[in-house]
């Protein structure tokens, strides 16, 4: 299970949101606290970014090391900041390749793309079936073997397909898809996501068993005013919610949260 943190509201910088916070993401990446599988989260990292002041596709920054011993994020952290930005620490799935094309977030477009869980021995349950239903375009675009990208490519499709309905309708049909393929087959499914355009967050915490892996959403604390904050395991010390189980959160653009069950 990997950890996963995303952030929505006045511009901050990236030293302080990940490094700043007592149980930050880097302290999740070697003491996690609530990982319902694995130890550590040491096989690799991503963190992605919006420009604060210019509509831009999203900056990404990737390393297969352990995000400790990223010996740039600590410099480049203290000259970045954004209003939106996904991060997340990678524990692989056994039998995963720890390369480039598995790290997260994804990106296509405006979009970037976070995933904490996993289905159950995707290889020989639903690869084949997730990728017979993609559209073309996306289908063509996965670059790696992890089932998060095949998540993502699914999300592409169901939004694609349903392009007047709002993001909350692409991630609930996907969710659903993934519920009826699992019963189907006889697997487990498990799908924290958040996926974000820059100016809104969309989140989901979603499992065919429960309990579900863990995820909270905090806004309007103190230490990070104007935002609303997802992550894995809470920060530090503050007011933070749980998701209910099986349910959708989108977080609008003055930081308003709506939630929603699946």
């Amino acid at each position: 299970m990997c950890r996963l943190l995303a952030y929505l509201g006045s511009p901050v910088s990236l030293e302080h949101l990940l490094y700043k916070p007592e149980h930050s993401l880097i302290v999740q990446s070697y003491q996690p606290r609530e990982m319902s599988s694995g130890v550590v989260n040491a096989d690799g990292f991503g963190v992605g970014w919006y420009h604060s002041q210019k509509e831009a596709e999203p900056f990404t920054y990737k390393n297969t090391l352990p995000i400790w011993n990223d010996i740039n994020l600590p410099h480049l952290s203290r000259y970045v900041e954004s209003k939106c930005v996904l991060a997340y620490v990678r524990s692989a799935t056994p039998g995963q390749a720890l390369d480039f094309a598995n790290c997260q977030p994804f990106n296509y477009q405006q979009l970037l793309f976070i995933h904490n869980g996993r289905i159950e021995n995707f290889r020989q349950t639903l690869h084949r079936k997730i990728r017979s239903v993609l559209n073309h375009d996306f289908y063509e675009k996965i670059n790696g073997s992890t089932d998060s990208e095949h998540i993502f490519a699914l999300l592409l499709s169901q939004a694609q397909n349903n392009k007047h309905r709002p993001p909350e309708y692409a991630l609930r049909s996907t969710l659903l898809t993934l519920l009826e393929m699992a019963k189907r087959h006889q697997v487990k499914v498990s799908a924290n996501v958040v996926f974000s355009d820059g100016n809104r967050l969309i989140a989901s915490r979603f499992s065919t068993t429960s309990p579900a892996p863990s995820l909270y959403w905090l806004q309007d604390d103190l230490t990070f005013p104007k935002s609303v904050i997802i992550a894995s395991e809470p920060l530090f010390v503050a007011n933070w919610i749980a998701f209910p189980e099986n349910s959708i959160i989108s977080v609008g653009e003055n930081c308003d949260i709506k939630v929603e069950q699946i």
